[in-house]
């Protein structure tokens, strides 16, 4: 089993920049891929990035694309997810997961969630 945690979110300013953060315990999951999602009041959970532990490769749902980067520490077993450049429409409950198989970007390839840290973003 594995627990993630995650933090960081809170209020800002468009334009401004957040750190979110996920810490993961549990299995070993260096070999694993670590995804975030983001989910907004009447929407559908959206894929916001993805990285592989050991290799550091990543991938960037469109709409966040040249903003945000994701990275990771795996030493300390924690992702982050760096967000520039932050609009209205970013503002959602951010989620960390654990990517098992298939596709990156679906949500159902997911085993483990987060608890979600509310992230806002004032005009």
């Amino acid at each position: 089993q594995v627990q993630l945690v995650e933090s960081g979110g809170g209020l800002v300013q468009a334009g401004g920049s957040l750190r979110l953060s996920c810490v993961a315990s549990g299995r070993t999951i260096s070999t694993l891929t670590m995804g975030w999602f983001r989910q907004a009041p009447g929407k559908e959970r959206e894929f916001v990035a993805a990285i592989a532990w050991s290799s550091g490769m990543t991938s960037y749902g469109d709409s966040v694309k040249g903003r945000f980067t994701v990275s990771r520490d795996n030493a300390k077993n924690t992702v982050y997810l760096q967000m520039n450049s932050l609009k209205p429409e970013d503002t959602a409950v951010y989620y960390c997961a654990v990517h098992y198989a298939g596709t990156t970007y679906s949500v159902g390839n997911y085993g483990y969630w987060g608890q979600g840290t509310q992230v806002t973003v004032s005009s």
